[in-house]
């Protein structure tokens, strides 16, 4: 497991039935994680002192609980990045601070590369991979299917210092731009991806990661460059193991390219007890 140990505005202070407990700069927030399964005592004094709450409904969905005057929108930073956060619905902030780790992996090949990398990062949701690399110097075409978070991915770069770098951002399907792409000649160094569990595109046509990412991969293969660095997957589908995406990876990229593929889980390190949160898988096939 590879572990997002690197922070300083974002903290899993601590983790049990069900509910994260987490400092995201100076707003303490509970959030549901049905990974937390473990039932341990509540002794970190931010249980009691939370800015704010997601209460899961019994009948689905669910709300927040504000027990204290907070912010709208706040910053946080990772190292020289900087986010905009928010309270969403279903429970999320507009970042998932685990892939923080994968941020540091990306932009570490982008600038050992010392070439220009021309990136796309699909599903690409508030730009977190988006600013790394493009910090790390790459240009990168940042496709979402909506709207507000591809708005959202450019405010994240403008924070960061980023406003003049050449990203280009785009609302659409992201499997249908990517065989555009592949239709219009263009070509990709570094593609990574954070595909949904299940979705629906423009026409009702049904997304299951299990059924569908090998297609997708397909095609994406299809718009690599001739000398391409890196393709990162994301997965938080718990039927889908780091060893079948790394699989894929290796049987679709290795006999074109060569390289190598690992796959594995990220985590965040829980405070009050010294464990790791498992946080979803990253298979990246690499050059």
């Amino acid at each position: 497991m590879r572990i997002s140990d690197k922070w300083t505005d974002y903290e899993l202070l601590d983790a049990s039935d069900g509910d994260r407990l987490e400092r995201w700069g100076d707003i303490i927030l509970i959030r549901p994680d049905p990974q937390v399964i473990w039932q341990t005592e509540k002794k970190h004094p931010g249980w009691t002192s939370a800015d704010a709450q997601y209460c899961r409904s019994d009948t689905g969905g669910g709300k927040w609980d504000y027990y204290k005057k907070m912010p709208d929108i706040w910053p946080i930073k990772y190292k020289d990045l900087t986010f905009r956060l928010k309270p969403m619905g279903f429970k999320h902030t507009g970042l998932f601070p685990e892939q923080a780790v994968n941020w540091d992996l990306f932009a570490g090949i982008i600038r050992k590369a010392n070439r220009p990398v021309k990136v796309l990062n699909l599903f690409a949701y508030t730009g977190g991979a988006t600013v790394a690399c493009a910090n790390a110097g790459a240009s990168v075409v940042h496709v979402d299917a909506a709207k507000g978070m591809v708005i959202w991915a450019k405010e994240n770069a403008a924070v960061s210092g980023l406003s003049d770098s050449p990203i280009r951002y785009l609302t659409d399907d992201c499997i249908k731009f990517a065989e555009r792409e592949y239709r219009r000649g263009n070509k990709y160094d570094a593609i990574i991806m954070d595909p949904p569990s299940y979705g629906r595109g423009p026409n009702g046509e049904v997304w299951k990661l299990e059924d569908s990412l090998f297609p997708f991969l397909q095609a994406t293969k299809k718009i690599l460059s001739d000398d391409p660095l890196f393709v990162a997957v994301n997965s938080y589908t718990t039927g889908l193991s780091p060893t079948i995406m790394e699989t894929l990876l290796n049987y679709l990229l290795k006999p074109s390219f060569g390289g190598e593929t690992t796959s594995d889980e990220i985590g965040l390190p829980i405070t009050q007890s010294g464990f790791v949160l498992p946080c979803g898988n990253t298979a990246i096939w690499r050059k």
